[in-house]
């Protein structure tokens, strides 16, 4: 399913929903970050996707990043809350969701990379070469503060 991200912006379409979402901030060994380029708008980002019921925040996080990554990963922390409702994702099919994501830190246990339906790219990626990808704003304000490695971030 399509999707476009608004952010503050006044043309943007007024939410109609707000599903809890995960995304997976997962660091190898040398300090590369996993990420993925979506299928849906081409952009990279960092896996994840929307909680179901019967699961937990950690599980969807597990769950969401070996269905895109093809890798297995434990979490271990928090690297923020993110909710600010100037940030709104309309879907083709009329759904208008206000941001709620919980970004997890995790690390990989096993598995191999692999795409999806949802992933046309796995990688893992330099710090230094993040900026030059092509990345909603929203998602590269939780790479950075993933890769800062502070006290989980609230907003």
């Amino acid at each position: 399913m399509a999707k476009t991200d608004y952010y503050d912006d006044p043309t943007a379409p007024a939410p109609n929903s707000l599903v809890v979402a995960v995304a997976v901030m997962v660091l190898d060994d040398y300090g590369q970050v996993l990420l993925i380029q979506r299928s849906d708008n081409g952009l990279w980002a960092l896996p994840g996707g929307g909680q179901e019921l019967g699961e937990t925040v950690r599980q969807a996080g597990v769950r969401e990043t070996y269905e895109e990554t093809g890798l297995e990963v434990e979490v271990t922390g928090i690297v923020g809350i993110y909710s600010d409702p100037r940030h709104v994702i309309a879907y083709d099919d009329g759904e208008v969701r206000q941001e709620y994501s919980v970004c997890l830190r995790a690390r990989a246990t096993g598995g191999e990379l692999a795409t999806s339906d949802e992933s046309r790219r796995v990688c893992w990626i330099d710090p230094g070469e993040v900026d030059q990808l092509s990345m909603h704003p929203s998602m590269r304000r939780r790479v950075q503060h993933g890769l800062a490695n502070q006290a989980p971030y609230l907003d």
